[in-house]
């Protein structure tokens, strides 16, 4: 077991590569990618189309492993959390939020995440390792085929555990075989990264693919940036701000900003109006989160008040402002609510 490669951590180009290792034809690696996310099989014994040879073969190099559900919580507002535990016995999470017609699915990319906000639960569990391509991937496909509902999921965030730019090479194929069409199917302008600001990787990931990108932004000035998210301290707002002008978004498409208002720490109408000066010619929109609060965190939501009159300002400066309702706070599945340890 230990020497079989897990052919889910592998995107389409990767197979074809161990298929010709085995000395068989590269359109078998398409046939294999549709049995795995296309028809949720669970065993190489499956894939009726694949020679018996070949299929013995598999069984014998490779291996299909993925993250199990432990645990799913529904929130009154229709939200479920989910709760998984990986092979060595570490535990993830997952949201599913439901839309009109359908469902966006947020992922985790680490488990426990070393960047160390301030106002994110996940961010006092620390670092614990990389999540697998497969490891990734998996959440969506047992979220697709494995909940009751079998929820119609087309929209992905990458926004639960972990910072996915510092889980680079894993998150790109994980992205990869979730829009291959032989993967899973979905399209690029429906994949979100989210991002704390990892200046360097936000203009690699420009040129390595092509999809959305939030960056939590949470602060106007570097003083009050870097007491709340340490990675400003490495990756001031100037690099920032540089890496995100210089990022390539097709067509009409924005770079979103996402800005969590902790009362009395950001979300005063001059901070507004210094947020609209640094975003100042970026083609952009901007999300308002409220602060959700979790057990022992320090801040508190602001009043219905402060976040209107701090939408007011953007919006008095022509940025598309939405004031982005949290959902499954009761169940702690909201934005920098997660733990892994529901």
């Amino acid at each position: 077991m230990k020497n079989q490669v897990n052919i889910r951590d592998l995107p389409l180009d990767e197979i074809e590569l161990f298929i010709a290792h085995l000395g068989k034809e590269k359109y078998r690696a398409r046939q294999i990618m549709k049995w795995i996310y296309q028809f949720d099989v669970k065993s190489f014994a499956e894939m009726t189309t694949l020679s018996r040879d070949l299929r013995l073969h598999l069984s014998e190099t490779a291996c299909l492993t993925s993250p199990v559900i432990v645990k799913i919580k529904a929130s009154a507002d229709g939200t479920k959390k989910v709760l998984f535990r990986l092979q060595d016995g570490l535990h993830i999470e997952s949201v599913l939020i439901p839309g009109k017609n359908h469902w966006t699915a947020c992922l985790s990319t680490q488990a426990g995440c070393a960047m160390g906000c301030r106002f994110c639960f996940t961010g006092t569990l620390g670092l614990k390792r990389n999540l697998l391509p497969s490891e990734i991937t998996g959440q969506l496909t047992n979220l697709k085929y494995r909940i009751p509902e079998s929820p119609n999921v087309r929209n992905i965030v990458l926004m639960g555990m972990g910072e996915p730019l510092a889980n680079y090479d894993n998150t790109l194929k994980a992205i990869r075989i979730m829009t291959s069409d032989a993967g899973l199917g979905l399209s690029h302008r429906k994949v979100t990264i989210s991002t704390c600001g990892l200046a360097p990787k936000i203009v690699q990931l420009g040129k390595d693919i092509c999809v959305n990108l939030a960056i939590s932004l949470n602060a106007p000035d570097n003083k009050r940036r870097t007491d709340l998210m340490p990675v400003n301290k490495r990756y001031p707002l100037e690099d920032l701000m540089k890496a995100c002008r210089d990022y390539p978004m097709p067509g009409r498409r924005r770079l979103t900003f996402e800005y969590i208002l902790m009362a009395g720490v950001n979300d005063s109408p001059q901070d507004a109006e210094k947020v609209a000066l640094l975003l100042k010619n970026l083609h952009c929109k901007l999300n308002l989160i409220l602060f959700n609060e979790f057990p022992g965190s320090e801040f508190k939501t602001p009043t219905p008040k402060a976040v209107a009159n701090f939408q007011q300002v953007l919006l008095k400066h022509n940025y598309t402002t939405i004031i982005r309702a949290s959902r499954g706070s009761d169940i702690l599945a909201a934005c920098g609510q997660l733990s892994g340890q529901s």
